[in-house]
């Protein structure tokens, strides 16, 4: 990519910006367009404009958004998006301070050394097929040996105390966050209850409801309420969404039926629909009749099956309830029986959290479950590594011309030579990433793991590791092989492809300079102007939706998606960190991009999204350890990059790897265990009222399982093993 190319993927990224603000200002003020623009606002019952129409001007989001405070954070959208917002803030002060001293530092002593020239002149330059123009204001412009290293070597440490400084006190606050929100005088159902998996075998004569039953009630005598028994509920949940569809198609058909009926023909015309395969084939009938008779049909079938999962599908799980939320506390993170697959407990999340097919596995299995999940996921990263290396390296337009000889008229077109240039191998990249999160979702709840909000997070993880080392790692090793075969071809030695690789970082600055910027100005364009969403929501509106409940579900917006979102932003900042001191003018982009993105994600937090479920900032520990992740990254690449510029005092980085290591362990140890469990004198905080134990208890009793004809004796021994997915 020449000077202009990357000019001209920066001043498009910012145009195609400057366009969705400018569609967004526009369609946000249209109210048929609320239910899209600010529908967290109109399902809390608020305003959807907070000073009215009046108010609605091209900025008035950004006031808003930057006069918000975390307070508005947590009432608004929990304290999971707060514990987000302090991540994006903790990364933009590292920025920010790192840069204050980089910047004015670091690049004038680039930029007055001539290395590059030098290389120029021998026609070795490490930055073929790049510009030079940036290359002078990095570490690529610096001679070996230069005595000029010593100021990039001092900003590494700069760069590493800044980070645990900021860390250290971010990990301190959302502490406090947490403790917050856990001390809050209102009644939770969850932190009365805890969820007991690996139930032994009861003795001969009793069932597992007395068996749970007298062992908690021996445990704890005073505060023991009573026990669910966790059933497989697989059969009872089909038939119930069988009877909640015909339902929906029995509100539709009415709905289509009370339309036709006009002042020419009051009567209307009855809707019909035939039996068979989508009803695309089959007997035509009348809808109303057939829809009405398969619901009756279902009801009974219902109240069947619900007796006979309640009797015969016990499971070896179940929820205990106490009358009180220390001892909850307390019984969630005591050890119940000596050996550890038996009796294992942990604190119960949000009934909606619970994945409920996952609390029958058994101890073993999970561990097993577990290892053969990382060796898929190890195994996946390690194939996805070839594509992504090949998309590296083909996506140029170079060799795309070289293997495809019929797209040469499109290529000789200037003007969309330079737009395909600038963009083609991030969009590649963008998309084909794209394709992975489900199956980490999948593999993650795959493991046993037994909350939503767990698997979100360990999802998480393996996406972060995953374009971590195939993305970054995959990017610069790719290009850079494929650019330089020859060169290795000719002499194939350690040493030599050691120093290759390191020469090639700042070649490689250009690439990751323009993906970060297509990622903050178009990214979050999309992001703020929600033109896919809002085209979505007026097709359902136009052709699809016939009901109030239809047209609802049709723009539910849900949460900000922090499977993928966080790994996304933890690439951004593996990138800045490990170019902060090699090539530090990527660090506005960096500030440019977690800026843009605290102020957008604001606005869409305030007004947008609707959390799904809240941990009370169980995340964060998970995001801590990928950012100290990035930064040992970073102090290994700048250790490497050192060696190969044969700088003597390269040993001096080499402590900064273990001091990052010394400071995890020490915040693990500091500050984790109260994000494992509820500190119990969190929990001895005084509510403003008695807790209503039986409406505590059944909210944990899912819908298929729910029925009036049931009595109340037969639901204490079992209840509760709907996935959250039907719960909803």
């Amino acid at each position: 990519m020449d000077f202009t190319s990357f000019l001209t993927s920066l001043g498009t990224s910012f145009l195609i910006f400057l366009v969705l603000m400018i569609v967004f200002a526009f369609l946000s003020s249209k109210p048929g367009n609320n239910v899209v623009y600010y529908p967290n606002r109109i399902l809390k019952g608020l305003d959807p404009s907070e000073g009215g129409p009046k108010s609605r001007n091209p900025f008035s989001w950004i006031k808003e958004a930057m006069s918000s405070s975390e307070r508005d954070i947590v009432a608004m959208s929990g304290v999971d998006t707060a514990v987000y917002f302090v991540f994006l803030t903790t990364v933009l002060g590292i920025l920010v301070l790192s840069g204050v001293i980089l910047l004015p530092v670091l690049l004038p002593l680039s930029a007055t050394d001539n290395a590059v020239k030098r290389q120029d002149a021998k026609a070795q330059t490490t930055s073929k097929g790049t510009f030079n123009e940036l290359d002078k204001l990095s570490m690529a412009n610096i001679t070996a040996r230069s005595s000029r290293l010593w100021g990039f070597l001092i900003a590494c440490y700069w760069v590493s105390i800044v980070t645990f400084v900021l860390l250290w006190r971010a990990y301190k606050h959302v502490s406090w966050l947490r403790a917050e929100a856990l001390k809050s005088p209102d009644v939770r159902p969850q932190q009365f209850a805890i969820v007991v998996r690996d139930i032994p075998n009861a003795t001969q004569g009793q069932t597992k409801k007395e068996q749970v039953d007298t062992y908690f009630k021996a445990i704890y005598p005073e505060a023991f309420y009573r026990s669910m028994i966790v059933t497989d509920n697989k059969v009872v949940n089909k038939t119930w969404e069988s009877l909640e569809g015909f339902k929906k198609k029995l509100a539709r058909a009415e709905a289509v039926y009370e339309r036709s009926k006009t002042t020419a023909k009051p009567e209307g015309t009855r809707p019909t629909n035939k039996t068979g395969f989508l009803g695309l084939v089959g007997e035509k009938v009348d809808s109303i009749d057939y829809y009405n008779d398969k619901i009756n049909e279902l009801v009974t079938k219902l109240e069947s099956e619900q007796k006979v999962t309640l009797r015969e599908k016990q499971q070896d799980a179940a929820l205990v309830f106490f009358s009180s939320r220390v001892v909850a506390a307390s019984a969630a993170q005591s050890l119940h029986a000596q050996m550890v697959d038996t009796w294992s407990v942990f604190d119960a999340p949000e009934p909606i959290q619970l994945i409920w097919p996952n609390l029958k596995i058994k101890y073993f299995q999970r561990e097993l479950r577990q290892y053969l999940v990382y060796v898929i996921v190890a195994l996946t990263i390690f194939f996805y590594m070839i594509p992504i290396t090949f998309i590296s390296a083909f996506t140029t337009l170079d060799n795309l011309v070289k293997y495809l000889p019929f797209i040469k008229p499109i290529v000789r077109i200037k003007a969309l030579r330079t737009v395909l240039e600038a963009y083609l191998p991030q969009l590649a990249l963008i998309i084909f990433l794209a394709l992975l999160p489900k199956l980490l979702l999948f593999l993650s709840k795959f493991e046993g793991i037994p909350t939503e909000s767990h698997a979100v997070r360990a999802a998480s993880g393996k996406y972060y590791y995953f374009i971590v080392l195939n993305v970054f790692i995959g990017v610069t090793i790719g290009g850079t092989l494929f650019k330089a075969f020859h060169r290795i071809q000719d002499n194939p030695n350690i040493n030599e492809i050691a120093s290759l690789l390191a020469e090639s970082l700042p070649g490689n600055a250009t690439f990751f300079l323009t993906y970060v910027a297509l990622k903050f100005f178009v990214g979050y364009g999309l992001e703020l102007s929600r033109i896919v969403p809002l085209i979505i929501y007026h097709l359902k509106r136009k052709y699809l939706c016939k009901t109030e409940a239809e047209l609802k579900e049709a723009w539910q917006p849900g949460d900000l998606g922090y499977a993928t979102r966080v790994p996304g932003d933890m690439l951004i900042v593996t990138i800045v960190f490990c170019y902060s001191v090699i090539a530090p003018v990527i660090i506005p982009f960096g500030v440019l991009y977690f800026g843009l993105g605290w102020l957008v994600l604001r606005n869409q937090a305030l007004k947008v999204y609707v959390p799904t479920y809240e941990s009370y900032g169980r995340m964060w520990p998970h995001i801590h350890k990928r950012v100290l992740a990035s930064l040992i990254l970073y102090q290994i690449t700048m250790f490497g990059y050192f060696g190969a510029q044969k700088f003597y005092y390269t040993p001096l980085v080499l402590p900064l790897p273990f001091l990052s290591l010394i400071f995890g362990f020490v915040c693990g140890k500091k500050f984790y265990p109260a994000f494992e469990h509820p500190a119990l004198e969190v929990a001895a905080n005084p509510l403003k009222e008695p807790p209503n134990m039986e409406l505590i208890f059944r909210s944990f009793i899912p819908p298929s399982l729910s029925s009036e004809k049931i009595e109340d004796d037969q639901f204490e021994d079992a209840l509760s093993s709907v996935s959250r997915r039907t719960a909803v």
